[in-house]
């Protein structure tokens, strides 16, 4: 009787598991949003910036950052936005290789890429 009881369960619980569904890819964006569309626009409102853009503007425009970043130094205020503007490995994560820096200084842009941060760093 026990084991009949178990087999009934577990048939139970296999049945209604089997409607299950897992949805895998990538999850930093909108659902509205897909990853190529926000690269691709995050590309292009990059291209159009203009340099002593303040901070508070960019952010406006692109939305929040996919990572950031804020360090002193000699005496001056340096805040890095970095914002996704491509896809290097399809894992479902946003990594700082697919995205690009943008540079504030005092909360006005600098610049922007990686190679602008490695000048300031």
């Amino acid at each position: 009787m026990k084991t009949l009881y178990t087999f009934v369960v577990a048939g139970l619980l296999a049945t209604t598991m089997s409607g299950c569904v897992i949805v895998a890819g990538d999850r930093d964006w909108d659902d509205n949003d897909s990853w190529e569309s926000r690269q691709q626009s995050n590309r292009e409102a990059i291209s159009k910036l203009e340099l002593n853009t303040s901070r508070a503007v960019i952010v406006d425009q692109l939305g929040a950052p996919s990572f950031s970043d804020a360090f002193v130094r000699a005496g001056k205020e340096y805040r890095v936005l970095f914002y996704r503007t491509q896809r290097t490995v399809s894992d479902g994560e946003t990594t700082r290789d697919e995205t690009t820096p943008l540079i504030f200084e005092n909360d006005q842009l600098i610049g922007w890429g990686h190679e602008s941060l490695a000048n300031i760093r």
